[in-house]
């Protein structure tokens, strides 16, 4: 039940957060669920393995890589679901940032 509300929580956030910027289109609540059960997956597979291969480019760039792979995995999600679009990677990037934040705030709420 808990993973049921922590779905639907980072959708509404999804959600929120594509009604924010201007660069990020979510058509309905039902693609911004789909977005983001794709977006959780992504980024537990597919993040560490890239992080990991990354590792001496990123130590190099001080950890500013990471931000290109976040963007990246937006930009993956936006092309993998249909009804989520994104203008560029900079939009991929700044939603990746903005998201974060929303889903911090929406998840450090306590449900009963």
């Amino acid at each position: 039940m808990k993973i049921l509300l922590n779905i639907l929580v980072s959708s509404f956030a999804v959600f929120v957060t594509a009604r924010l910027l201007p660069g990020v289109t979510v058509d309905s609540f039902g693609t911004a669920i789909v977005v983001a059960v794709v977006l959780a997956l992504v980024s537990a597979f597919l993040a560490p393995a890239l992080l990991l291969l990354t590792l001496p480019l990123n130590i190099m760039t001080l950890g500013l890589l990471t931000f290109v792979i976040i963007g990246g995995l937006v930009m993956f999600t936006a092309h993998m679901v249909p009804g989520f679009q994104v203008a560029s990677f900079w939009w991929a990037l700044v939603f990746a940032l903005v998201l974060s934040v929303i889903n911090a705030f929406f998840h450090g709420v306590n449900f009963p």
